[in-house]
């Protein structure tokens, strides 16, 4: 569970997150074609001497219908309540129409007009508020900030200022003032993309010495970082890119699923190491002098359908690895096409049934103990002869022992015709 100054953290955070946004006399500034409607996920991190800590995700979405734009976002967060907020604004000029705020600590729905109304229910104290104030002041509500910020016609040495709407019970004011202080060149680096050019855009609020630095790309104004402070604290927040798809070939799940489940051939085998030692004739692989050892029971065994589309998966994710990269993961529908068994035995034994011709890889990971050994001095025998020492005779003996492997294993097996019985070993002898 979140400490109440972890929640203070994050509730810190999020204000700042969403109370910068536009000054409507500024709205001519702002490009909705630029507006890019999606979804996208952002992994948020308190962040103390440089070390990232995680602390759960933030989801939004943006939707656009005629002249409406609608901002949905979804957080969810280590030991608190997931909650949702929607807002609703003009696509041509940003004016707020409605804002809704559903989560552990309030309810909150207003509506934007000639006067601004609605209600905030506080779900500690249970106190509730009814709102109604002057809605003729210009601004923009608080939740569209990233998304205007995107819009904005970002150079080397570009500032501006604007305000937002943002009401909260305690203050007095519920419109403020933001700065954009510093607008730079910068690069973004993506684990799974590489690297982005950005706009690194520094926002001020003058009111409470708070700060945004969001990374904005230069080409799609995708907001691929936001690193937020407030009274000391940092919050990061990282698009985790669930759009991110680099596999070209197709992919059919119906004819995959009957692939793997629809079929009447089997495969079936054995999964062991064999632990070469240190002697010279196990280095040129003559013999095998240490005894197989099984992988052990309940180890799992994967059966990935080897079409087109996943052998591209394997060879991209290779290529991430080499790269020092994340691996691009498999869609929930790709993800239900591979089978897995069990070792059920002491031997290491699996199988599969039920599976149509095709190529299929075999994949496994387990743990061996690899033998090793060294050569201890024990002593020394001098020899003479007639009182004169002739040499000295070195006593040694062998000590080995066990250490602890972890190995992968991986096969390509073929089905050639229907019913039939492949058997294989998937071994690792080194």
């Amino acid at each position: 569970m979140f400490s109440l100054t972890r929640k203070s953290i994050f509730i810190a955070a999020v204000t700042l997150w969403i109370a910068i946004s536009g000054h409507i006399q500024a709205q001519n500034k702002f490009d909705p074609k630029l507006l890019t409607p999606g979804r996208n996920t952002l992994a948020c991190y308190t962040v103390k001497n440089g070390k990232e800590s995680p602390i759960g995700t933030l989801t939004f979405g943006l939707h656009t219908a005629g002249d409406k734009l609608t901002v949905t976002t979804i957080t969810a967060f280590t030991g608190m309540e997931e909650w949702t907020d929607t807002a609703v604004s003009t696509l041509s000029s940003f004016k707020p129409i409605y804002r809704a705020s559903h989560n552990y600590m309030r309810d909150m729905v207003l509506n934007f007009g000639k006067d601004i109304t609605g209600y905030h229910v506080d779900k500690k104290t249970g106190r509730e508020s009814e709102i109604k104030e002057a809605g003729n002041r210009s601004f923009v509500d608080s939740y569209t900030y990233p998304f205007i910020l995107s819009l904005l016609p970002l150079s080397s040495g570009y500032q501006t200022d604007f305000q937002v709407y943002d009401y909260k019970p305690s203050n007095t004011d519920n419109v403020k003032t933001a700065v954009v202080k510093e607008v730079k060149t910068s690069t973004f680096i993506s684990k799974s993309t590489g690297n982005h050019d950005v706009w690194e855009v520094t926002v001020h609020e003058p009111t409470t010495g708070e700060k945004s630095v969001s990374y904005i790309d230069k080409k799609t104004r995708r907001l691929w970082q936001v690193d937020i402070f407030s009274k000391g604290l940092q919050v990061r927040m990282i698009d985790m890119e669930t759009d991110f798809n680099s596999i070209k070939a197709p992919f059919d799940k119906a004819a995959t699923m009957q692939m793997v489940n629809e079929g009447s051939a089997t495969i079936s085998g054995q999964v062991f190491a064999r632990d070469h030692n240190d002697n010279i004739w196990s280095k040129m692989e003559l013999v095998n002098w240490e005894a197989k050892q099984a992988a052990a029971r309940g180890t799992l065994v994967y059966l990935i359908p080897y079409t087109d589309y996943f052998r591209e998966w394997v060879k991209v994710n290779e290529a991430q690895q080499k790269k020092g990269r994340d691996a691009i993961f498999l869609s929930d529908d790709a993800a239900q096409c591979i089978k897995s068994a069990t070792i059920y035995d002491d031997a290491g034994h699996f199988e599969f049934v039920n599976l149509q011709p095709g190529e299929y890889l075999l994949y496994t990971a387990f743990s061996f103990a690899n033998t090793r050994s060294y050569t201890e001095v024990t002593g020394y025998t001098d020899h003479y002869v007639n009182g004169i020492r002739q040499g000295t005779t070195e006593h040694t003996r062998e000590i080995k022992y066990k250490v602890d492997k972890e190995v992968l294993v991986k096969k390509v097996v073929t089905i050639s015709k229907p019913g039939e019985k492949v058997t294989v070993k998937l071994k690792k002898t080194r």
